[in-house]
């Protein structure tokens, strides 16, 4: 009994783990053009759903508070757009001397140059009770942003150039965060009452989402032809990884915790989730 309450309790955590093994026993329902269709039901669907989720949910003076909180906004946008890239490139010129394969290097980078994500850092934000409504805004200005900064650093860190859909991007997420978003937030004035005395499971809806978000990127994972790598250089770039992220996770924690810096606790959140997180969602649009 006290194992299920446990579980009932980390259901999001337990999900995840059942999500990962599904993914692994039967990829081919979860990949692009598979019987889940992810290029509609993720791409378009769950992302709208999470933006208009939040719109209902969130007071519109809470999103107008966090429109106006500039000094938030610019430490996360150059943090997650100019710091991040830079930092990562200094790194990798001290590993480029070292045996872990180029490509992996390179595809490090690659990530480091990528906007804050579409509706991950929005998710886990509010699971922990941080400040939602400035993780909406930096995930969708950054987002924007990207459209036009991650090619230029792409091109500054790696030499590489490419071609970039700006107008099917740009709609993209406008349809699916910024549309979903206003009509929450319209749908709200009329049923305020109801949501104030109920109280839906908003937190509960989202991570749903995200879980499903979770199951069809490790399909596409796991459907991929194997790519001839040595086990080496994938250990050791996955411990790269890890330590990155919490490194700057910490990072982000002791300027954002300073006396005289401004924020408060769930400025924090937002901080971390929106800062170090990047969206490989919206970086697909440039790698394929």
């Amino acid at each position: 009994m006290r194992l299920l309450e446990r579980m009932r309790k980390e259901w999001f955590m337990v999900g995840i783990v059942v999500a990962i093994v599904g993914a692994k026993l039967e990829p081919s329902f979860g990949v692009n053009g598979g019987p889940l269709k992810p290029e509609i039901t993720v791409s378009y669907i769950a992302v709208a759903t999470i933006f208009f989720n939040s719109g209902l949910s969130l007071k519109t003076e809470e999103l107008t508070s966090a429109l106006v909180h500039l000094k938030l906004h610019l430490f996360i946008q150059i943090f997650t757009l100019a710091f991040f890239p830079a930092t990562i490139w200094l790194f990798l010129q001290l590993l480029s001397i070292t045996s872990i394969n180029e490509w992996l290097l390179k595809g490090l980078q690659t990530v480091g140059c990528m906007p804050p994500p579409v509706s991950s850092a929005v998710i886990l934000t509010k699971a922990v009770g941080g400040n939602e409504a400035a993780a909406i805004f930096n995930s969708a200005f950054g987002s924007f942003l990207g459209i036009v900064i991650t090619p230029l650093l792409l091109l500054l860190f790696l030499g590489s150039s490419s071609s970039v859909p700006f107008t099917s991007i740009f709609s993209q997420l406008f349809m699916t965060v910024v549309v979903p978003l206003i009509i929450g937030q319209i749908v709200r004035r009329y049923i305020k009452d109801w949501l104030e005395r109920k109280k839906p499971p908003f937190g509960a809806v989202s991570s749903s989402v995200l879980l499903m978000i979770i199951y069809t990127t490790f399909c596409d994972t796991f459907s991929s032809p194997h790519i001839d790598l040595d086990k080496l250089s994938l250990v050791l770039i996955m411990f790269i990884i890890v330590s990155i992220q919490l490194s700057f996770m910490l990072l982000t924690f002791i300027f954002s915790t300073r006396n005289n810096s401004g924020f408060t606790p769930a400025d924090t959140v937002a901080i971390m989730f929106c800062s170090t997180h990047k969206s490989l969602t919206l970086g697909s649009l440039w790698i394929d």
